[in-house]
């Protein structure tokens, strides 16, 4: 995930579209959240870039790994990860969003 971006012209942080990313591309999110993740992706192109490739992600893996059952350590690694990297966009947009602490 890219540090160098906060928001696009919309007022939902970066943080909060790419926490969503995965249940947008699966089509699992509610449409309110539809609509506000496609008018952030229309006007934020570092996260358009984080959706296409995530997306293109999915695809490879259910193409090669579609049929393969999934170990529950290794979700739970991933998921940890996806957790961990979300914390730091959100410490990342606190950070400058707070008046005189460094970025």
């Amino acid at each position: 995930m890219s540090g160098g971006h906060d928001k696009a012209e919309t007022d939902t942080p970066c943080s909060e579209v790419l926490g969503k990313l995965y249940t947008y591309i699966d089509g699992e999110l509610e449409e309110g959240n539809c609509a506000e993740v496609r008018e952030h992706l229309d006007g934020c192109s570092p996260c358009l870039d984080e959706y296409g490739l995530e997306e293109a992600v999915k695809k490879l893996v259910a193409k090669h790994c579609g049929c393969d059952p999934v170990p529950l350590d290794l979700r739970d690694k991933v998921l940890g990860r996806l957790a961990e990297a979300r914390n730091e966009q959100l410490a990342r947009e606190a950070r400058a969003g707070s008046p005189g602490t460094p970025a």
